[in-house]
Formats: structure tokens, sequence, C-alpha cells
């Protein structure tokens, strides 16, 4: 199955890189495409479970759904992820 989750605090190729990176060590998780422009991560998964892991993850990252709490935890993770993404590539 194929979905997309809008999440908050997606800034640039940084961000998205570390999402990409990050979502791959799920298991069952595939085909993660990361659209900065929409702020849109969209994946295969195998069962629902691996959907909210994904979710989970996401906001472990710094980058929570539109439906979750957007603190100042999350942006200060966010920005993080988004540095580590840019070194990285």
């Amino acid at each position: 199955m194929k979905t997309s989750i809008l999440v908050q605090n997606l800034k640039c190729g940084g961000c998205a890189h570390t999402i990409t990176t990050k979502l791959s060590e799920i298991e069952n998780i595939s085909d993660i495409n990361i659209n900065v422009e929409e702020s849109k991560v969209s994946f295969k998964y195998t069962n629902e479970a691996d959907a909210f892991a994904v979710k989970d993850k996401l906001k472990t990252l710094g980058y929570p759904s539109i439906d979750d709490n957007n603190n100042i935890v999350s942006k200060a993770k966010s920005f993080v992820s988004c540095a580590t993404g840019k070194l990285s590539t």
C-alpha cells in the first residue's frame, strides 16, 4: 500500500536526505519520496503498524505530521536533522 504524510519543519534537501535515510531503516518501508515544496513524505508499506512506525520516526526526527503538536523541541530536532542531512550529502 502507498500513503503520504504531510509534515511540519521540512525545509530543504538536507531534511529530505535525513528523512529518506532514517525511514529506509524501517522494515517493510519502500519507495520513499520527499516533496519539500509540499512538505509531503510518501512511501509504500506492508501493514498499518509500519505506517505508524514511519509517523513516529518522523516525529522523533523533528518532523511531526500536521495534526501533531509542533513544539520548540520538534523544531530544534528538525534543525539538527537538517544539518546532519546537509553534511551527509
